[in-house]
């Protein structure tokens, strides 16, 4: 397996992000479902150049939190 560029691939996907105009993205963190030659199905982890094992570990702790219970933004809230 080759390591490749995927930025049209996601582009393909129609995956999207919520930023708010000025954010400034700094790493990503990718995980794909993709179905195999064989019919097999595999799951895929990419990630940004600047994203070590520990910020990977703790991004996909934050995502998996936020999944599992619709994490709020507090300071979204004191706007409110």
């Amino acid at each position: 397996m080759a390591e490749q560029q995927i930025g049209q691939l996601l582009d393909s996907l129609g995956v999207t992000a919520d930023l708010d105009e000025g954010d400034l993205p700094t790493d990503a963190l990718i995980i794909l479902k993709a179905i195999k030659a064989d019919g097999s199905v595999t799951l895929i982890k990419g990630r940004s150049e600047s994203v070590d094992w520990v910020t990977a570990l703790g991004m996909m702790t934050a995502a998996q939190t936020i999944e599992n219970s619709g994490f709020v933004n507090a300071f979204e809230d004191e706007d409110e």
